[in-house]
């Protein structure tokens, strides 16, 4: 088979790009390029960093900041509202431009090993999804929980961030 009609049985495979890839797809794009994508930095008014549960095989197990990776045709502001509804539950606005552009590279690391990450001051309009609040016990993905310092369980690809978390950004 020739390189255009692999590429071609590819795209025919992906539908619609800006709404998701299959994950073998995602995975490849992932070994050749590095991802864009978005942090939130979400604080109260004690400067408490709001930071969510992940189980993740590429990254561990740990707290981090909510984020995602931006898709085709996507604004990074689309991106930052669909996290606040997927990771949290809530609506928020974010200020521009971003406070923070961070490259994080594995190179022993083959998928997921490259991205380039935007950190965003975001504001709350409505509250997390109180059922998604962490009260305790073993933390599940998707549980948040507000921290004035960096817990001990930050997840290391978010090592980057530890001078936000319980700080008001400069």
């Amino acid at each position: 088979m020739s390189l255009e009609k692999a590429i071609a049985s590819l795209e025919a495979a992906c539908g619609v790009p800006c709404t998701g890839l299959p994950e073998s797809v995602f995975l490849l794009l992932t070994r050749l390029t590095p991802m864009v994508n978005v942090d939130l930095l979400i604080q109260d008014e004690a400067n408490r960093t709001l930071l969510t549960w992940r189980k993740d095989v590429y990254h561990g197990n740990g707290w981090h900041i909510p984020g995602g990776i931006i898709r085709l045709k996507e604004t990074a502001a689309d991106r930052i509202a669909a996290v606040g509804k997927l990771e949290l539950g809530c609506e928020l606005t974010h200020k521009s431009p971003p406070i923070a552009i961070n490259e994080w590279i594995a190179p022993e690391q083959v998928n997921r090993g490259h991205s380039v990450s935007l950190l965003y001051c975001c504001c709350l309009h409505t509250k997390p999804d109180e059922k998604r609040k962490y009260k305790g016990g073993s933390p599940q993905p998707g549980m948040f929980a507000y921290f004035d310092r960096p817990p001990d369980d930050l997840l290391g690809v978010h090592d980057m961030y530890r001078r936000y978390i319980g700080n008001k950004p400069r």
